[in-house]
């Protein structure tokens, strides 16, 4: 059991102890009393999905379609920048993979994403692709992420009648880690804001930004959304990067003054709803909260990105099913697993080896953010792991300690348990 010590600070200054039990998602005053009600839920035990325990796909709820890795952009911190690349998709390869979509799926999965690289540069078999899968799945909810350097009014009007969800990749003031700015090109411009003014009233678009070593200020990044999109944008993803290869390293913050630095920025931010836009502020606060209210046992708990789930899969048009999104049928995974872990024609057969479940990791079980970090990227090893892992804590240790506020009215300084030494004092100030 990890269990930890949290000092805090009240509002009229005075110093409160709690305590916490990061596998029983226990929050109770230093007396031991509860800071809230508790109505415990039953949950199931999530798998541990591991090279030794290999994962299934079943019952699939979410289809991942990659197209390609193929992007026109290089973000210098890209997951995919350095991904071997499979065999490319054409229009051709749309029938096939359909009859063999039909014949592994025993139902109609209820979401479809698709995926790139940058998803325009196959325009040419997204487009018949997209209308395939809607003839056959017209409930399913269709999204796309894209950096919206490719669209036009063609392309706008096609996605708002085909009902899709869109994620536009942008930075705000950061964006130059990705290349030239679309918004700074008239014309792209244009089409973006005519596919924002489109989606927008309807809940269907979100500005998609990350956080990294170059954008470290959430109110910085809001404050500049906000300027070119109005005041209710709403900002999606909003994490820190995970660093999948020395350009991602060299994103991620590399000293312990560097981290204290983010984390009292994230909290402070958090706390005067400069970041109130993303809609990270709202979920991990509340996902905290209510693994208290529902003593949510970490046992329940997967991996953060859902991939080891049996109803999540991803799959190229080839029918090759494959760890994410984010990989390829070409690629091996750093634990030295093919990323390649299964075909669609033999869907009982796929086996996912290239996880890692927290459950596995040395240091994951005694973590304080445990249930807000959920694991990290599930198949990155050695060094990137290690600054993988260091960023999660510092981007979730802000979100913890504004839901313990918001549960008990006291800000949480320092943790002590038997964790890392240099995690314990949160923000510097002890």
């Amino acid at each position: 059991m990890a269990k930890f010590t949290i000092a805090a600070k009240a509002q009229d200054g005075s110093d409160v102890l709690l305590r916490y039990d990061n596998q029983s998602s226990t929050l109770t005053w230093g007396d031991g009393r509860p800071v809230i009600s508790v109505d415990p839920i039953q949950r199931g035990i999530a798998s541990a999905v591991s090279i030794d325990q290999p994962g299934n796909k079943a019952n699939i709820k979410t289809l991942k379609v990659s197209l390609g890795l193929s992007c026109n952009y290089e973000c210098n911190y890209c997951s995919q920048r350095f991904v071997p690349h499979a065999e490319s998709s054409n229009p051709d390869d749309i029938e096939p993979f359909v009859a063999q979509l039909l014949n592994a799926l025993s139902e109609a999965p209820e979401r479809i994403e698709f995926w790139g690289g940058e998803p325009f540069v196959y325009w040419k078999t997204l487009k018949p692709l997209a209308e395939r899968l809607r003839q056959l799945y017209p409930n399913a909810a269709f999204s796309v992420i894209t950096n919206g350097s490719l669209l036009d009014a063609e392309k706008n009007e096609w996605l708002d009648r085909m009902g899709f969800d869109v994620g536009l990749s942008h930075d705000g003031p950061g964006y130059h880690a990705r290349g030239a700015d679309p918004l700074d090109d008239p014309e792209k411009r244009q089409a973006i804001m005519d596919l924002y003014a489109r989606l927008q009233p309807h809940g269907r678009i979100s500005i998609n930004t990350m956080m990294h070593a170059g954008n470290k200020s959430r109110a910085h990044i809001q404050s500049w959304l906000q300027e070119r999109f109005g005041q209710d944008v709403p900002i999606g993803e909003g994490s820190f990067i995970d660093p999948y290869d020395q350009g991602g390293m060299a994103a991620t913050m590399q000293t312990q003054s560097e981290h204290l630095q983010y984390r009292a920025t994230a909290f402070k931010e958090l706390r005067l709803g400069l970041a109130k836009q993303f809609d990270i502020a709202h979920s991990k606060i509340t996902d905290f909260a209510g693994s208290i209210k529902t003593a949510r046992p970490a046992s329940s708990l997967g991996q953060k990105c859902g991939m080891d789930r049996s109803e999540n899969i991803a799959v190229d048009l080839h029918g090759n099913v494959i760890t994410c999104q984010n990989v390829s049928a070409a690629a091996t995974a750093p634990n030295g697993q093919t990323h390649a872990i299964g075909h669609l024609s033999d869907l009982p057969g796929v086996k996912l080896r290239t996880s890692t479940h927290w459950s596995k990791r040395k240091d994951c079980a005694s973590c304080p953010v445990l249930q807000l970090c959920k694991g990290g990227c599930m198949f990155l090893e050695g060094d990137l792991w290690d600054a993988d892992c260091d960023a999660s804590y510092s981007d979730n240790i802000p979100f913890m300690a504004a839901a313990i506020e918001f549960l008990t009215g006291c800000v949480p300084i320092y943790i002590d348990g038997d964790f890392r030494e240099d995690r314990k004092d949160i923000f510097g100030q002890v």
